[in-house]
């Protein structure tokens, strides 16, 4: 990670957002201390397939055994 003053942040601020775009993680320091990070946003996430992904899990979890609750079965230390 490489380290920027805020000073010249702001006079750079357009090609360290294009390098924390491309990936990079800029550190960006005030009075020598870090202080903030310009990092890659995250992708965007499709729902759908999130959805799809609990479904898959509760699909393959087994039934809790008659009159268990999860409650229960933490306190057993199962879970």
């Amino acid at each position: 990670m490489q380290t920027i003053g805020l000073f010249e942040a702001k006079q750079k601020l357009s090609e360290l957002v294009e390098r924390a775009g491309e990936g990079e993680q800029i550190g960006i320091t005030r009075r020598g201390k870090l202080t903030a990070m310009l990092v890659p946003a995250r992708k965007e996430v499709d729902l759908r397939e999130v959805f799809a992904d609990i479904e898959r899990i509760r699909k393959r979890a087994k039934p809790l055994p008659k009159g268990m609750t999860i409650k229960d079965l933490i306190e057993e230390g199962r879970m």
